[in-house]
């Protein structure tokens, strides 16, 4: 599998797919939250490809995890005379003013992996991530054999992403499990290692952690491994390359499989139903797995 690069101080990235629908000036907008996450350089390599089989520009720009760089990415697809625009949220309250930009230019908008709180939105394409975190929590309740002491790190505050899989999670492990710390690490690999000693030195006993995706789960197996703490088991959210690794060398407990490729896919192939004036979902599923 191929390696990622991680995109540092870049003000936008822009991919500009060429083919025969830029002719007919048919342009399909792709804003993601960052693209310093693998999951989401993924899920972009997704859109693209479909829209290279299907004859699409794709313009793909890139928020930096940040909601005002977001509406202004927005802003600038709308200028640039897109037919839909495909969102990846940074975070679900703020992309509201975004999807509401897109409403009062009357370009159909589509939200992926992460909804929108507000604003009119044609369709989601998304994991269902309340499910994935209860398959993280079964997994755990499981392993534990039904008792013993959890970490929950938890991710952006406000994205529908944290909200669901914490809402999962929980529902799998309550009256089983004791949740002894809950702390947001916003998605980061570097806070998710941060919080984790935290808990580390506040905590003298912990079973298990459960993190809302892989970076986060990755930082906090390097924190236990440097605490010296032993069969504490770590389970992640997303499957991406570095967490299946992980698993395979048999550090990191599981993971949950989304598939941001097919998110991305399945988002342009909405797309085109829309320029092409077809029926779509309002919600379209995505299929998950457990990787342990």
């Amino acid at each position: 599998m191929k390696k990622f690069l991680k995109v540092f101080g870049v003000a936008a990235l822009l991919v500009a797919v060429s083919s025969a629908a830029s002719a007919a000036g048919e342009k399909i907008g792709l804003v993601v939250s960052t693209q310093n996450n693998p999951f989401f350089v993924t899920l972009k390599e997704g859109a693209v490809k479909k829209a290279n089989e299907l004859g699409y520009e794709l313009i793909v720009l890139d928020s930096q995890n940040d909601p005002s760089k977001e509406l202004g990415n927005v802003e600038d697809l709308l200028v640039k005379g897109v037919d839909v625009l495909l969102i990846n949220p940074t975070d679900s309250d703020a992309v509201v003013s975004s999807v509401r930009a897109a409403n009062r230019s009357k370009i159909p908008v589509v939200t992926l992996d992460r909804a929108a709180n507000g604003g009119k939105v044609v369709s989601h394409v998304a994991s269902d991530n309340v499910l994935g975190g209860e398959v993280a929590g079964n997994y755990i309740v499981e392993k534990l054999g039904g008792k013993g002491k959890v970490v929950e790190l938890e991710g952006i505050p406000g994205t529908t992403a944290a909200r669901d899989r914490g809402e999962g999670f929980n529902k799998a492990i309550v009256g089983k499990l004791d949740v002894v710390a809950k702390q947001a690490a916003d998605f980061d690999r570097t806070k998710g290692l941060t919080v984790m000693e935290n808990i580390l030195q506040a905590q003298p006993e912990i079973n298990a952690v459960f993190a809302h995706n892989d970076e986060m789960a990755l930082g906090a197996l390097k924190a236990i491994e440097s605490s010296g703490r032993k069969n504490v088991i770590v389970v992640g959210f997303d499957a991406t390359d570095d967490a299946v690794a992980a698993v395979k060398d048999g550090k990191l407990s599981a993971t949950v499989a989304q598939k941001p490729a097919e998110i991305g896919a399945i988002g342009v192939e909405v797309a085109d139903k829309i320029i092409k004036k077809q029926p779509v979902q309002e919600n379209v599923p995505v299929a998950l797995e457990l990787i342990k």
